[in-house]
């Protein structure tokens, strides 16, 4: 099973077109990071309508991708600040539709009270 948790990176694209293997070797020259060390890429189409999430568990690569029924995503990242400003619940909140900027996520990590 695919989880996408805090302590996973995010590196976030538009180039779509392309199969496992080429998307790990786009994660390893574009983005300058080694797919095999708890990154997980997500890349749109142009059209909005379809996204693919790339990641790597241990022992071996999941590349999912998730077509929208209806319509086109309602939010992504339009630069690059906000690409890496993303976090795991948000890119969550993202997938289903949602817009991270309207929602009220509380911060991963908080002091507890004493």
């Amino acid at each position: 099973m695919l989880q996408i948790t805090p302590h996973h990176r995010l590196m976030i694209s538009v180039d779509f077109r392309k199969g496992l293997d080429s998307l790990v070797a786009l994660s390893r020259s574009a983005f300058n990071n080694n797919p095999f060390d708890g990154c997980l890429f997500a890349f749109r189409n142009r059209k909005g309508t379809s996204i693919k999430l790339l990641i790597y568990d241990g022992n071996g690569f999941w590349l999912c991708q998730k077509r929208f029924s209806s319509g086109k995503l309602a939010w992504w990242p339009r630069n690059t600040d906000e690409a890496k400003a993303l976090s795991a619940v948000e890119l969550l909140i993202i997938l289903q539709q949602g817009r991270p900027e309207q929602s009220q996520v509380p911060l991963p990590w908080r002091p507890l009270p004493h």
